[in-house]
């Protein structure tokens, strides 16, 4: 893969494909087309092989993953039988800057026993970040500032760190796929527009995981989910509109299966929400559930109360995201009895700092 990568070169339009993960989940990918100015027929014929070729790729892509059973992704295989976590640090005094940490400063309990770590990878090492924005409901109506504050995003990461960018309402759009170009990502962001719908949160956030992140794992590379929501799904009691097929149950045993570290950023739209008389009930249940989930990734849920705090959220976070190890350790138990295993990290000396992973896997 070339050091630098852009955005696809579509024609005009919108190219509207259906993936689908199982027989009962559906996700709607709508591939952004963006305009071009005029180009020769030459050019033109290029670009449709190049479309045509992509669709058959996609196609024979969708065979596969039908006609396959998914094995979880933490699971400890024969031919590789590390267990990987990313582990989150976090210094408990913000205005405290956390100095690098080495492979010694770290101990990994699993079922409360001590294991041997055999990979360390430090912060330096390049992610790849996914950013999944919320734009149903009252965020519909403040895209410019969300487009402002996901740029500031792309200027504060890495050079060496790939971004993608999702937004989703009752679909979930793909603005950009994974790429270290982040001039071309912005110019992407420009492109977000006011969607209509209603929220299928959960489905959006299955299908990053199941679908979008799939290149990161294949080429090794440590990868984030970064989701800006107000966690309120259209599935909550008392919440119109048609929900999401995935039931939040589901959506727990997929990140608890993943080793991709999910990052919520709570964004507050309860004043605005109440006027269209979705229940402080079903926020008081959504913040719950986004805790939930950043616990299963090890990680605490971050906080906008407004879309314009959504700047020094995200600094923030890549703050936060540079403090992330990567640690691998080979089971003292080798049995793959499929049983829960409780993995716990602490580091050693350090009681300014504290480690977060991800709470376990499944031994299969």
């Amino acid at each position: 893969m070339s050091s630098k990568q852009k955005t696809a070169d579509y024609p005009a339009g919108f190219l509207d494909k259906t993936i689908r993960g199982d027989s009962r989940f559906l996700s709607r990918l709508i591939v952004r087309q963006l305009k071009f100015s005029p180009m020769s027929s030459r050019r033109q014929l290029f670009r449709v092989l190049a479309v045509g070729f992509l669709l058959l790729t996609a196609h024979w892509s969708l065979l596969t993953i039908q006609a396959q059973t998914p094995e979880p992704a933490d699971t400890v295989r024969i031919d590789t039988d590390l267990v990987n976590l990313s582990v989150s640090v976090f210094s408990r005094h913000s205005s405290v800057l956390k100095s690098a940490l080495e492979q010694k400063d770290f101990a990994v309990f699993e079922n409360g026993e001590p294991q041997a770590i055999q990979f360390f990878a430090s912060a330096e090492t390049p992610f790849d970040l996914v950013l999944l924005l919320d734009l149903s409901g009252s965020t519909a109506n403040k895209i410019k500032l969300i487009r402002t504050s996901a740029k500031r995003f792309v200027d504060a990461v890495r050079p060496g760190d790939r971004i993608a960018i999702l937004t989703f309402t009752e679909d979930v759009e793909l603005v950009s796929r994974l790429t270290l170009d982040h001039e071309a990502l912005k110019t992407s962001i420009d492109h977000i527009e006011k969607p209509r719908g209603g929220t299928k949160f959960w489905d959006a956030l299955r299908f990053v995981l199941e679908h979008i992140v799939n290149q990161s794992r294949a080429e090794g590379r440590r990868r984030a989910v970064v989701v800006m929501t107000d966690g309120v799904d259209n599935a909550l009691p008392d919440v119109f509109g048609d929900g999401s097929v995935t039931t939040f149950a589901e959506l727990i045993e997929i990140v608890r299966r993943s080793d991709t570290v999910v990052l919520p950023i709570y964004l507050d739209t309860v004043k605005e929400g109440r006027h269209h008389g979705t229940p402080l009930s079903a926020y008081a249940q959504a913040q719950q559930q986004l805790s939930e989930l950043a616990n299963e990734s090890g990680n605490t849920v971050y906080q906008a109360r407004k879309v314009e705090d959504l700047n020094g959220v995200y600094a923030q976070v890549i703050r936060d995201l540079s403090t992330v190890y990567s640690i691998g350790y080979r089971p003292a138990n080798r049995v793959r009895d499929g049983s829960w295993r409780a993995v716990a990290v602490q580091l050693i000396g350090r009681p300014d700092l504290v480690a977060r992973a991800r709470r376990g896997y499944y031994a299969k």
